[in-house]
């Protein structure tokens, strides 16, 4: 990956709706060239697919809430029981592995204390092996960005 294909991408994090012809423009390409790049990007699997972003409180979720959570044991069977079950949770937005106290971190989304109460209750602890949860509740939020930073030329 070169440097055109970064600006490509963070041209298309910025706007994933922009056209071939806009995008060839914005990075200085003629469409055809800038279209082969788009497409061996995805083909390559640097671009995985495109996804439009959404205001959480308007479509009813407007309760944000890191969750770290500590397993008891860490065997293959447990860790791999665990990240399964995450995986089919849909109000867990992002499962992140991590070092320090807590093995994972979750960015849950909820509407409300009771909906989370009952995300914890129905969905967490039925999983097992937990030793700990600790919550953390977003009440605001100061940048929110899925466009990478450019890197040095």
């Amino acid at each position: 990956m070169d440097n055109k294909d970064r600006q490509i991408i963070r041209t298309l994090q910025m706007d994933g709706r922009i056209t071939n012809h806009d995008l060839a423009a914005k990075v200085s390409l003629s469409p055809s060239p800038c279209l082969r790049r788009l497409r061996n990007l995805e083909k390559a699997k640097v671009i995985r697919g495109y996804s439009v972003d959404v205001d959480a409180k308007a479509y009813g979720l407007p309760v944000t809430v890191f969750v770290r959570v500590k397993l008891e044991k860490h065997t293959e069977e447990t860790v791999r029981h665990f990240e399964n079950r995450i995986k089919t949770i849909d109000q867990v937005l992002e499962c992140h592995v991590m070092t320090g106290r807590s093995d994972y971190l979750l960015k849950v989304v909820a509407q409300d204390l009771a909906d989370y109460e009952s995300f914890v209750r129905q969905s967490l602890h039925p999983i097992g092996s937990i030793a700990s949860i600790d919550t953390s509740f977003a009440y605001g939020l100061v940048k929110k960005t899925s466009v990478y930073p450019p890197m040095p030329e």
